[in-house]
């Protein structure tokens, strides 16, 4: 597939799409009641459809007993961390292995024209994005998914939170899970604005943003201070009456739905004639310009509310530019002015 239909190459080989980022359609204007229904399915399916499956298949099939989850034990928590870092491996590998390792299309839609193999560096431990990425995912950030997850189940299964059956509460339960991926793109973006503060970025968020050239494994590649309070977003379900699947929704889509942001890749083709959106461009951008998109692609356009959305085009260039530009002289300004000596 001729990727140069659909965007521009630079000279360094780094691909950008001709059609710029746009908040959902919800939010556009003038308003388009056909591009909000056109819009519906591309929300429902297949990242967030792929999210709800996982989520129902843990809770019926594969999660212990909730007898057993009334009382804290590492033999859950180790079987859980099993089936948590399993199916990241399988999840995150399979696109690491077909996209980055055997790289079934090249650097076709690719935003970097280069991959993390071939740019080693002291950031990372063993100089090798990939190592670290790899090992911070399933060693620090999985091992705080699964504490986020048995305390969940463990709050559920001794009726500390309000469990509503699907049989008499189908109604409020499928709102619930209409409206969490906006409640994620909320709360990412109130945590995100907060690690990006100075010192916190410094000390925590910084892990993160080593990987400038994002692949699969960095999707989860963070710092302890970072990935469990990213991954207690789950826990927001104890707080309302809601169910073991939506809260399970909300874990999975922050746990396998981080991919989203570092596919690299605008478009993954499937077939010759078949391309998989990946929905990475506003997350790309925000790792190459650090202090833009701070939210999620548009659902909830919060970056666009604070100034700080980045649509890839030059005019959004300009204004970051001016903003970065204003933010250094205010900082200049507050530092104190040599008097020359008595």
């Amino acid at each position: 597939m001729d990727d140069l239909l659909y965007g521009t190459r630079d000279k360094r080989g780094n691909w950008a799409p001709n059609e710029q980022a746009k908040p959902a359609p919800i939010w556009q204007r003038p308003f388009s009641l056909r591009k909000v229904l056109a819009w519906v399915p591309e929300y429902l399916w297949p990242w967030n459809a792929f999210h709800l499956a996982t989520a129902i298949i843990w809770v019926t099939l594969l999660i212990p007993s909730w007898e057993s989850l009334a009382t804290l034990s590492i033999t859950n928590y180790l079987w859980l961390y099993g089936l948590n870092a399993a199916g990241l491996f399988v999840f995150l590998g399979s696109f690491e292995l077909i996209y980055y390792v055997k790289r079934k299309q090249g650097n076709r839609f690719k935003y970097n024209g280069k991959f993390p193999s071939e740019n080693p560096s002291d950031v990372f431990w063993f100089k090798s994005q990939n190592i670290d990425n790899f090992l911070r995912s399933f060693f620090i950030t999985v091992p705080l998914w699964t504490v986020v997850e048995i305390v969940m189940l463990w709050a559920y299964a001794n009726s500390w939170a309000v469990w509503l059956p699907w049989t008499t509460h189908w109604v409020w339960l499928t709102v619930v899970i209409l409206l969490a991926p906006a409640v994620h793109e909320i709360y990412f973006f109130c945590l995100h604005r907060l690690i990006h503060t100075p010192f916190l970025y410094k000390h925590i968020h910084s892990v993160h943003h080593n990987s400038i050239n994002p692949s699969p494994w960095s999707s989860l590649s963070m710092h302890p201070g970072e990935g469990f309070p990213y991954m207690a977003e789950a826990w927001l379900h104890l707080l309302i009456p809601s169910n073991p699947i939506c809260a399970y929704f909300t874990l999975h889509a922050a746990g396998f739905g981080a991919i989203n942001g570092h596919l690299g890749f605008e478009k993954l083709e499937l077939t010759e004639d078949t391309t998989l959106d990946s929905h990475a461009y506003v997350h790309y951008l925000h790792h190459k310009y650090f202090e833009v998109n701070y939210g999620g692609d548009g659902v909830v356009p919060l970056d666009m509310l604070f100034g700080t959305w980045h649509d890839g085009s030059k005019e959004a260039d300009e204004k970051m530019k001016a903003r970065f530009r204003k933010k250094k002289e205010k900082q200049n300004s507050r530092k104190p002015t040599a008097t020359p000596a008595e």
